[in-house]
Order: C-alpha cells, then sequence, then structure tokens
C-alpha cells in the first residue's frame, strides 16, 4: 500500500506557527508506538517469532522514531528562523525603489531611462502601470501590465538590474549613505544571501522529512507497519476477542496521507 506524503514545508508554510494535523499524527504515532511498548512488554506470551517485532527491537524503533521527530522540529525551526530573516532583508526594499526613482527623476535624465527605473520598481513592489487616459487607450494594448512577480528571488534579481541601470548614470550621486551605488550592492548581495539561506533550510527541512516518513511509512519495515504486525500478533496470540488483544487494538496508528 503506497501513501503520498506532503512537504509540509512550506515551504513558506513558516508563516503559520500551528501544528498541521499531519505533524501531530506523526508525534502520536510515535507516542502510541511507545504505549503499545509499555502494553506488550507485560504480557506473558508475548514472544514473536520474527525478531522486529520483540520489545527490544520495538523500542530501538521507537528511540529512532523520536530522534527523527526532533530533528524535523530542530530543521523547521532554523526554516522559519531563516524566513523572518529574509523578510527583515526585504523590509525596506520597496521603500529604497522609490526613493531611487525620486532621485533619478529630478536629475533631468532621458524619459525612457526613467520608465526604465519605474519599470522596476513596480516589478519589485508588485504594483501595476497606471492605464493610459481613455484618449489614450485605443492606441495602447493593453491597457495595464501586470507586475506581480513578487517572488523574493524575483525582487532581489530586479533590484539587481535597477542597480546595473544606476552604474550607466553618471548623475546618480547621492550624498546619504543608504543609497550610494555601493551600499545599495552590499544591500542587494544580503538579500540575495538571505533568499539562499531559506532555500538552503528548506531543502534540509525535507531531507529530515524524508528521513522521518521512510522510519514511520515504510510498507513492512516502517512503524506503522510493524505496529500493525504487533496487533496481529497479539490477536493470534491470545484470541479475538481477549482483552489483551482488545487493549492493544485501541491503540490507534494512522497513515498520514
Amino acid at each position: 500500500m503506497s501513501t503520498t506524503f506532503p512537504s509540509e514545508s512550506n515551504s513558506e508554510s513558516g508563516k503559520n506557527n500551528k501544528k498541521t494535523a499531519s505533524e501531530v499524527g506523526h508525534a502520536r504515532n510515535v507516542a502510541n508506538l511507545h504505549k503499545l511498548i509499555q502494553q506488550v512488554s507485560v504480557y506473558l506470551l508475548y514472544n514473536p517469532p520474527v525478531p522486529e517485532l520483540s520489545v527490544d527491537s520495538l523500542q530501538t524503533l521507537y528511540n529512532t522514531a523520536t530522534t527523527k521527530l526532533s530533528e524535523v522540529e530542530e530543521k523547521r525551526n532554523a526554516n522559519k528562523n531563516a524566513i523572518t530573516l529574509r523578510q527583515t532583508a526585504f523590509e525596506n526594499l520597496k521603500t529604497t525603489c522609490t526613493r531611487i526613482v525620486n532621485r533619478l527623476e529630478i536629475l533631468g535624465l532621458p524619459q525612457g531611462t526613467v520608465d526604465q527605473a519605474k519599470s522596476l520598481k513596480r516589478s519589485i513592489q508588485g504594483a501595476k502601470k497606471k492605464s493610459a487616459p481613455a484618449s489614450e487607450a485605443a492606441a495602447e494594448a493593453p491597457k495595464t501590465i501586470s507586475t506581480s512577480r513578487q517572488s523574493f528571488t524575483q525582487q532581489a534579481e530586479n533590484f539587481g538590474i535597477l542597480l546595473q541601470l544606476l552604474t550607466t548614470i553618471s548623475a546618480y550621486d547621492p550624498q546619504e549613505d543608504e543609497l550610494k551605488l555601493a551600499n545599495l550592492n552590499t544591500y542587494k548581495d544580503s538579500l540575495v544571501s538571505a533568499t539562499q539561506a531559506v532555500d538552503q533550510a528548506e531543502a534540509e527541512l525535507n531531507l529530515k522529512m524524508m528521513e522521518r516518513n521512510k522510519i514511520l511509512y515504510t510498507e513492512g519495515s516502517g512503524l506503522y507497519s510493524i505496529a500493525q504486525n504487533v496487533k496481529k500478533y497479539v490477536k493470534s496470540l491470545y484470541g479475538a476477542t481477549s482483552p489483551e488483544y482488545i487493549t492493544v487494538s485501541g491503540i490507534i496508528f494512522t497513515r498520514t496521507k
């Protein structure tokens, strides 16, 4: 029986700190394995013919699964922290772009140069170009230009293009430190670095979730399959109507779809 697992990350999923149903389900399965171990360990007749169902093997499986859950949470927190740091890094980007364009508009530059800078600013800010006046509408198609390229990577890329444009404008020589080209390039590098850090953190989180899912749900050898086989063995040992089997059958394990 195959099972499909959600990626959970989210990668911009870090926006919501609440536990998802799948996260809770994984933790509950591991907790219930511990409960199952405690129960079968007091059954005097419990002596399974296959080693993976022994109490010692079950305890090893529980320890491994617990470790994998902890590793996932560690990487999930690292991913959330990276997302927060990226958000902080990008906080002033839109305002900075507006200040740059405002500066360019007073330098007496060719309109095409200013328009190019404005277009890049709109791409970064997710704004739309205003519709042309009614008298010009017939000559312009389309009336609006969608510029909702809002991913962080694309914002950083467009900011880099804007800075390249500034290098061609000799009149751009602001006195404000934060608007000087060298400092703007340093800022752009920090945006790229913050975005790459999120990508790295997400990749590490995805790897740990795959490792966890393998331990919990691999057909035949995962926690879910092992738990079902423990129940089957207890059923064969004591009978379907025995209190021993009824007790362990009530310990629920689920596959997270």
